[in-house]
């Protein structure tokens, strides 16, 4: 769970440190005080992206940091270990993102530097949050598929898995068959200027690196006289009476001294004798190298038309000899490609075919598994949108295939695959008895979204890990008993996860464990942000204050304590959640 906050410069918010425990939270206060900012901290903390405009002004960064203290099997020291970040469940899980006022972005996950996407892939498996424009993704069908997936994935991806592998390879030979029986005729026409380049890199017999070792070899042919000149003069100064027959004098001159001063002249006899044997060897290798030097002027016109041959097809093919040899392997392969056109469009076309066949059986079989978990899950959303006060809703998922004119021929349709499968899907809703069920986008208010949001985030609770939840205001466009069964069953899901609500229902305040208030307020002319966790006596003001207004009288701190006292109740079990 989420056990500390800490935010600097974000926004109104100068300084904020606040601890969080287990249960259900609450954030309240009046419009405009900043609760959506704690919201977007942690958003950020979980990998949201983030911009220069959400610092405090005057400042140079904003901070974030949230310590997670999580049990030993969470899943998230996996994706650690995975990202090759150190982690010990015995500790604190510490996230730190800081944003400058240049726009750029730091984070660091137990003081290891990370990048966004190494953020995210940790933090979509800490953070889950919902906010306000979730409710239009249940508007839009292209995501119910994934919705679907997902509360069916351990069923599901398997048969999915296997599906998208197939589907792969179908697309790369379906993609080279339409290319290959497309090839026009400008394309076969190249053949006859493919056949004479072939037939020029492949007379050139060319060899890796020939180019450099023969540009050397030039060198020395062009210089070959002034080498001789040279190395020869050196040989004889080495072996002149001013070269090695002069260090052998001096080395018998110290010989016979040696004894008199072994400390003070051996050194130097040895430093002579070791020049000496290095000097012998010097010459030696001199006098070997002058007598391999050549004077070929014909092995000299050789190379230069050798390198002028590269050249010249370096011009044409590449910039060296391993990418003239890389054009000659590329047009080669399209050489036996035209040249074997037909044959290799029959056996691509059986193996397209034998692939469609695979392909499909598994479609079909990813779309069975799918009608089953849809079945499974359309129940489970009408039992939670039963204690949410939709008790008469009927709800389907409706499944439908991917039907195209040009899509693959398949028992007398015509379906297109996709990456994802065969399979449409739709949330169909019928919020009354005798109505049809028709699209969600259709007929859902604001307030039946929020509980359809609501119910969906209660069963996802339940098939993944994730250990805070966090809802700004899924409350919106409900009152009433619909207030006090969304307050219940955010209640009811805390016993499985962190939960966070930001609400100004205060049937929904009066139900969590611990509520925090934030307000602004001036200090020295600049307004900020500041957020309190309130005892007893505090909860009662606040809820006074969101029954009544600006005003709060006895009536209404009356009503508030008898609201928590109820809550409490029924949290305890000693009323049901109707009463």
């Amino acid at each position: 769970m989420l056990v500390h906050l800490s935010i600097r410069n974000l926004a109104v918010v100068e300084a904020v440190d606040v601890s969080f425990g287990s249960g259900f939270h609450v954030l309240t206060g009046e419009t405009g005080a900043g609760k959506s900012i704690i919201i977007d901290a942690l958003g950020l903390i979980a990998g949201g992206r983030g911009s220069a405009d959400l610092i405090r002004y005057g400042c140079d960064k904003a901070e974030m940091e949230a310590s997670f203290d999580l049990p030993a099997g969470h899943p998230v020291w996996t994706t650690l270990d995975g990202l090759g970040i150190a982690g010990d469940p015995g500790e604190l899980l510490i996230i730190r993102r800081e944003i400058s006022v240049q726009g750029k972005s730091s984070a660091r996950i137990n003081g290891q530097l990370v990048n966004l996407s190494m953020l995210r892939e940790v933090g979509d498996e800490l953070i889950n949050l919902h906010g306000q424009h979730e409710h239009q993704t249940l508007l839009r069908p292209e995501r119910h598929l994934e919705l679907l997936d997902a509360y069916g994935a351990e069923s599901i991806d398997p048969v999915k898995l296997a599906y998208q592998a197939t589907y792969g390879e179908f697309v790369r030979i379906d993609k080279e068959y339409n290319e290959l029986r497309n090839t026009s005729q400008q394309a076969l026409q190249m053949l006859d200027l493919y056949r004479f380049q072939l037939g020029e890199i492949a007379a050139a017999e060319l060899k890796p690196g020939e180019d450099e070792w023969l540009a050397e070899e030039k060198v020395k042919l062009s210089h070959s006289e002034k080498m001789m000149e040279s190395i020869s003069k050196a040989y004889d100064l080495l072996y002149g009476p001013q070269g090695l027959d002069a260090i052998a004098k001096a080395v018998s001159k110290l010989s016979e001294v040696a004894a008199y001063d072994t400390k003070g002249i051996s050194p130097l006899l040895d430093q002579l004798q070791s020049a000496y044997y290095q000097l012998e060897d010097a010459s030696f290798s001199l006098r070997n190298y002058r007598e391999r030097i050549e004077f070929n002027p014909e092995r000299l016109e050789e190379v230069e038309e050798r390198l002028d041959l590269i050249s010249t097809l370096r011009r044409k093919y590449g910039d060296d000899i391993q990418g003239i040899l890389t054009y000659y392997e590329k047009i080669r392969q399209e050489t036996d490609a035209l040249e074997n056109k037909d044959e290799r469009l029959d056996q691509l076309q059986a193996e397209r075919e034998k692939l469609t066949v695979r392909l499909m059986k598994q479609a079909f079989e990813l779309s069975a598994v799918r009608r089953q978990k849809a079945d499974e899950l359309a129940a489970q959303i009408e039992t939670e949108l039963k204690d949410l006060q939709m008790g008469r809703t009927s709800l389907e998922v409706k499944l439908t295939l991917t039907e195209d004119a040009h899509g693959l021929e398949w028992e007398g349709q015509r379906i297109r695959p996709g990456k994802h499968g065969i399979d449409n899907a739709e949330f169909l809703i019928s919020p009354n008895p005798g109505e049809p069920l028709r699209p969600l986008s259709k007929i859902a208010s604001g307030g039946e979204l929020s509980r359809m949001m609501l119910a969906l985030k209660s069963i996802f609770a339940r098939h993944d890990q994730v250990p805070v939840l966090i809802f700004d205001e899924v409350d919106t466009g409900v009152s009433g008993r619909a207030a006090q069964s969304i307050a219940d069953k955010l209640s009811r899901l805390s016993a499985m996860c962190q939960v966070f609500a930001i609400t100004h229902l205060p049937q929904v305040a009066c139900m969590a464990d611990r509520q925090y208030l934030i307000e602004k307020v001036v200090e020295d002319g600049r307004t900020m942000t500041r957020i309190e966790s309130l005892d007893e006596a505090g909860r009662v003001n606040e809820l006074a204050r969101m029954l009544g207004g600006v005003e709060i009288t006895e009536k209404t701190q009356h009503h508030a304590q008898e609201m928590l006292k109820l809550a409490q109740a029924q949290k305890d079990g000693l009323l049901s959640p109707a009463q």
